[in-house]
């Protein structure tokens, strides 16, 4: 599961590591992205990926309404190329959900605690994701949302919580975005993260999206 995230990197940090010839003027640094808000995603295009910002909760094509985003937040990597509402997405429109840190909340004795995890380079990463239009019946604006894939948890999160998105690496991006890459190769990516990750106590408030401020990144 992975139901927010932080993206505070400068505009700099991520034309520097995404390849990109600059980042779209409204973007913000986010400390607590929650679902149905609009994330950051990169998409492929003519002259490379594409920076653009997409609801976060996926709407299949098909819906007949789209609130069923709301349960769409994650697609797990085991059920991609059988679930109806990821498998055409899986096929035809994956994306990159751009992130430099998320949270799990681990059960303690006296409740939930949240966590921060982070790569421990502190760069921004690439998760992957799928993303899909859906076009209202009535003719009305379309609407482009997006879901981040998650698979079993890495060593480092075990004990944390039992699932994590899929970080990819750099040399893992344009595979993912490529259009021609075996279904098999591309499966070969949906694995736990094997590089280095680090994850720290932050404040309970995270526990509310209203709270979007740099307090929710500090260690306690």
């Amino acid at each position: 599961m992975c139901g927010r995230f932080t993206l505070a990197s400068t505009p700099e940090e991520l034309a520097a590591e995404f390849g990109l010839a600059g980042v779209p003027g409204e973007y913000r640094p986010r400390y607590n992205i929650a679902p149905s808000q609009p994330v950051a995603v990169l998409l492929p295009g003519k002259g490379g990926p594409q920076l653009r910002f997409l609801r976060w909760g996926l709407v299949p094509f098909w819906a007949d309404d789209p609130a069923i985003g709301h349960r769409m937040i994650n697609a797990r990597a085991e059920g991609l190329a059988t679930r109806p509402a990821f498998r055409r997405p899986f096929e035809r429109r994956r994306c990159l959900v751009l992130a430099d840190g998320f949270y799990e909340w681990r059960r303690d004795p006296g409740g939930k605690t949240p966590m921060l995890v982070r790569l421990a380079s502190h760069r921004p990463f690439a998760l992957a994701g799928l993303w899909d239009r859906w076009v209202p019946r009535d003719g009305g604006e379309p609407l482009d949302s997006c879901a981040i894939v998650t698979t079993e948890a890495s060593p480092l999160l075990r004990p944390i919580h039992d699932r994590m998105p899929v970080i990819l690496d750099r040399g893992e991006r344009e595979e993912w975005l490529t259009r021609e890459t075996s279904p098999d190769r591309l499966r070969a990516l949906l694995r736990p993260y094997g590089g280095e990750l680090e994850a720290y106590e932050v404040s309970r408030l995270v526990n509310s999206p209203e709270n979007d401020v740099p307090a929710c990144v500090e260690p306690v």
